[in-house]
């Protein structure tokens, strides 16, 4: 698979993602009669896309629909739907829904969850509805459907803060919030479903995945979003605890390249397995406003506030394993990343 090929594809997949649930889209054409299927469209919970053969190949000709798991609190937008797309509102979570729109499809890319820590500590039912029953929801459809192979969204929260870091797939799994136990289920239950099931499986790690969409009006909205927001709106950023946890910033078009990756790898490197996927760079909360101060002319004076229940004190990824398996590689550094979303957001507030 070419570099271009690849780069053609998250191009074309990028428009209709939004970072906190992404979407993504095969780098190979499939065969005529199939569908390839995102979850997450909007940015919100659990949405299914289904789209055309050559919606993500570089055609502007395409349609599609998609099902969004109910909340109260969706992290996306409809608008982020490009035109041309049917957008029904529905469950993950409900059977037969998923089981029409993933009928006849070639890849399924499970996106959709219901985000945050904080969010699943205060309410970890409707965490586990959405991610742990719509994730089997979604495989167990695939399976009956005879999809060949179904991505889905895992999460480096797996890990509860490893010891080891760079953190390797191998290490002891010590997930601290629900929202990490219900990641690590969906993982399981994809693993079963390929050792059972013969269906090909492929769980990708996310490391504090960010970029241009993500909302920063949410009460659990990400940091990114929320620091952006408040440094051009002259406003103090809130920093839980001192600033200076780390994570694994990982810009989204690198995000969507591992899962156009994924789908596509040979399975006997790949079925049934997790992978992490970040930049392998960490860097501290603070440091992301010293680079957020910069490019903006400011310096940013944080209010500091209590650590938030749930969260890990660093997170830093071995990322040698998807190199080999997927021959996923990141391209966008912190800074450049950071650049580009804050280029979203001033085009957002000038547009109105």
């Amino acid at each position: 698979m070419s570099v271009r090929r690849v780069r053609r594809a998250v191009a074309a997949a990028v428009m209709v993602i939004a970072v906190f649930a992404l979407t993504a889209a095969s780098c190979a054409a499939p065969p005529p009669e199939f569908y390839d299927v995102p979850t997450g469209s909007t940015g919100g919970p659990g949405t299914i896309v289904k789209t055309a053969p050559s919606s993500f190949g570089g055609s502007d000709n395409y349609t599609a629909t998609a099902v969004q798991y109910r909340s109260t609190d969706a992290t996306g937008r409809a608008d982020n739907v490009p035109e041309g797309v049917v957008f029904v509102k529905g469950s993950v979570a409900d059977e037969a829904a998923v089981a029409e729109a993933v009928e006849g499809c070639r890849v399924v890319y499970h996106q959709g969850a219901l985000g945050s820590v904080s969010r699943s500590v205060a309410d970890p039912l409707a965490s586990d509805k959405a991610n742990v029953a719509g994730t089997l929801a979604v495989l167990h459809a695939a399976q009956r459907a005879e999809v060949g192979r179904v991505v889905l969204a895992s999460s480096s929260s797996v890990y509860g803060g490893a010891r080891q870091q760079p953190t390797p797939e191998s290490v002891p799994l010590q997930p601290r919030s629900p929202y990490a136990v219900t990641k690590l289920a969906g993982e399981h239950y994809a693993r079963v479903f390929w050792e059972l099931h013969g269906l090909e499986t492929v769980s990708l790690r996310y490391f504090n995945v960010y970029g241009p969409r993500q909302r920063p009006d949410s009460e659990y909205a990400a940091v990114i979003p929320r620091f952006v927001e408040a440094l051009l709106s002259g406003a103090d950023p809130q920093v839980h605890g001192d600033g200076r946890q780390s994570r694994d910033f990982t810009f989204v078009t690198d995000a969507v390249q591992a899962n156009l990756r994924a789908a596509e790898a040979p399975a006997a490197g790949c079925a049934g397995q997790a992978f992490n996927v970040a930049r392998g760079e960490p860097a501290s909360l603070l440091d992301l406003l010293d680079i957020l101060g910069s490019e903006l002319g400011v310096t940013p004076q944080p209010t500091h506030g209590p650590p938030r229940a749930g969260d890990v004190r660093s997170s830093h990824a071995d990322i040698s394993a998807a190199r080999a398996a997927l021959g996923y590689e990141p391209e966008v550094s912190l800074r450049d990343g950071l650049v580009r979303t804050l280029a979203w957001f001033r085009e957002v507030r000038v547009s109105g």
